[in-house]
């Protein structure tokens, strides 16, 4: 081939689609993919069956456990008022644990009543009897005055050791405890339903709580 020809070829300029191959492997190579988030919707499913077994096998020892445990929790904090929640499926029954607690028996209590539309919660205050009215998510509530309790039990479906709890996806307490800051928030769940760090990577809306109280002791 002639010289001429062939420094024509090498000449030759980019194609358009050569030219947006190299401009995208430069974009990768100074912008790497975040890493995966991971699913929380799939971390709540497989939480639920961890705490599901969790009850059922351990049930009695371990609420006893958890209720001496949080029972001690609070004498330290001693609460003014104390606000609490009404137990679903397998979690720990702080509710029920507080009554029967007679160091507790002077102290106010309130339970949370949820809306859906808009997505917020309040307090109300609780007599002690079982409510017969529920909250716009079906959960037991009762009729009492909207409140502030000082200290707060918070169920959690999963959390960390570093304090940050995974719950039901409503968002309902992480925006509830976002616009009460001086509010001290008690984290409660079985010690089997600790996850790793890396598998709850917090979120902005993520509110942490000053420490969690399972079966095994206290945590952070």
């Amino acid at each position: 081939m002639p010289a001429s020809a062939a420094n024509r070829r090498r000449a030759r300029p980019y194609t358009e689609l050569q030219i947006f191959n190299r401009f995208a492997f430069l974009i990768v190579l100074r912008y790497p993919a975040e890493p995966a988030v991971p699913d929380r919707r799939a971390l709540r499913e497989r939480l639920h069956g961890v705490r599901d077994r969790f009850a059922a096998e351990s049930g009695v020892e371990a609420s006893t456990a958890l209720a001496a445990h949080l029972s001690e929790v609070l004498a330290e904090l001693m609460p003014e008022r104390l606000g609490l929640y009404w137990q679903l499926r397998s979690e720990f029954n702080a509710a029920s644990a507080c009554l029967g607690d007679k160091s507790l028996d002077d102290l106010s209590l309130a339970l949370p009543f949820a809306a859906k539309s808009p997505t917020q919660m309040h307090y109300r205050d609780w007599n002690r009897v079982t409510p017969t009215g529920r909250d716009e998510c079906g959960i037991p509530s009762p009729d009492g005055a909207p409140v502030v309790p000082d200290v707060v039990l918070v169920p959690c479906l999963g959390y960390t050791s570093s304090g940050f709890r995974l719950g039901y996806g409503g968002g309902f307490y992480d925006r509830w405890l976002a616009d009460h800051p001086h509010v001290t928030a008690i984290g409660v769940a079985w010690s089997a339903c600790e996850i790793d760090e890396v598998d709850l990577v917090p979120q902005a809306h993520d509110q942490p709580l000053m420490l969690i109280v399972t079966e095994r002791g206290v945590v952070g």
